[in-house]
């Protein structure tokens, strides 16, 4: 079920940016045919290879693309004016300008911009006429790449989505905790839960960086620092599954710490400020000090345990106290 979920948001996103890209590749071609450019495709070309991920991606990449788009023509136009337009004066420039490029750290701009002037061996000059029309391929395709991903919106539905698989998943391993308090020999409690709670966060904290790169002002970091809390609530998550894995009988406390475990996952939600639970947590210590002591070693042991599994569960719900009072 949760691959379903994921892949529904994951393929909605795939066609959407499908058609954006498209259609900027389509728009930058008409443009160039309207200009009557020649090599009026390559502009759309362009476009395909300027949109990158997220806004600040496809600026920073343009830039760089721009920069290196000025010194191939430099490198070309010299080269092709002093020995010839032929193809092996070309595959000296490819030579100098990939150096350069590697140098630069400008990889992305080697095919690219080597597209646009080998334009000049077709031409066999590189007059204004056609360095100007290879200065408007390239501004009117990367021009159409940037605006494709200024309408790339934040994408909230998906992120809230993928929240909340990460809450329910952790809401699984606490409703599975309080079962293995009263069960032992519960089959399965292998710890493999944190497994696909970990996949979970890191697909969540990947979308959540994506679209932080999506904004180019009033930066919004609620989701990254939300899905840092789970992550750390995670950790204390996986501590607390030790305790509970130690546990080898049913003391006199356990219903009681069974019990107070199942109503966390129950009330496990995004909003939630868990004074509450903090208030019966503090409760919940209190009668336990009133319960006889154990008899047996086993028993001494296994309620050790946890009385260690309830510290953690104060961190874990710590954590989301501080988030929500400071977010």
């Amino acid at each position: 079920m949760t691959r379903t979920k994921t892949s529904k948001p994951a393929a909605k996103l795939i066609i959407l940016n499908t058609i954006k890209i498209t259609a900027a590749a389509i728009l930058a071609i008409l443009t160039a045919q309207l200009l009557k450019l020649d090599f009026a495709v390559s502009a759309g070309i362009v476009a395909i290879l300027s949109v990158q991920p997220t806004k600040k991606e496809t600026l920073r990449t343009a830039i760089a693309r721009f920069l290196a788009f000025a010194v191939a023509l430099i490198i070309s136009i010299s080269l092709f004016n002093l020995l010839g337009f032929t193809t092996q004066v070309f595959f000296l420039y490819l030579a100098l300008f990939i150096l350069i490029c590697q140098l630069r750290g400008w990889i992305s701009a080697m095919a690219m911009d080597s597209v646009l002037i080998s334009h000049f061996l077709t031409f066999q000059q590189s007059g204004l006429q056609q360095i100007l029309n290879e200065v408007l391929l390239f501004v009117i395709g990367v021009g159409f790449g940037i605006l494709v991903n200024i309408f790339l919106r934040k994408k909230t539905d998906y992120i809230e989505e993928l929240k909340a698989q990460t809450d329910d998943k952790i809401k699984n391993v606490l409703h599975r905790m309080s079962l293995r308090i009263l069960q032992p020999k519960l089959p399965d409690y292998d710890g493999s839960c944190f497994i696909s709670l970990n996949e979970s966060l890191f697909t969540a904290k990947k979308q959540a960086t994506e679209n932080y790169n999506n904004q180019f002002s009033k930066k919004d970091t609620y989701d990254s620092h939300y899905l840092k809390m789970r992550e750390s609530q995670t950790k204390v998550l996986q501590e607390m599954f030790k305790c509970v894995s130690k546990i080898q009988t049913v003391p006199q406390t356990a219903p009681l710490v069974a019990d107070f475990l199942e109503k966390v996952s129950v009330e496990y939600h995004k909003d939630n400020d868990v004074s509450s639970l903090l208030s019966e947590l503090a409760a919940l210590r209190e009668t336990m000090k009133k319960i006889a002591l154990p008899q047996t070693r086993g028993e001494f042991e296994d309620r050790a345990n946890l009385f260690m599994l309830l510290e953690r569960m104060e961190e874990f719900l710590l954590l989301k106290h501080n988030f929500i009072c400071n977010n």
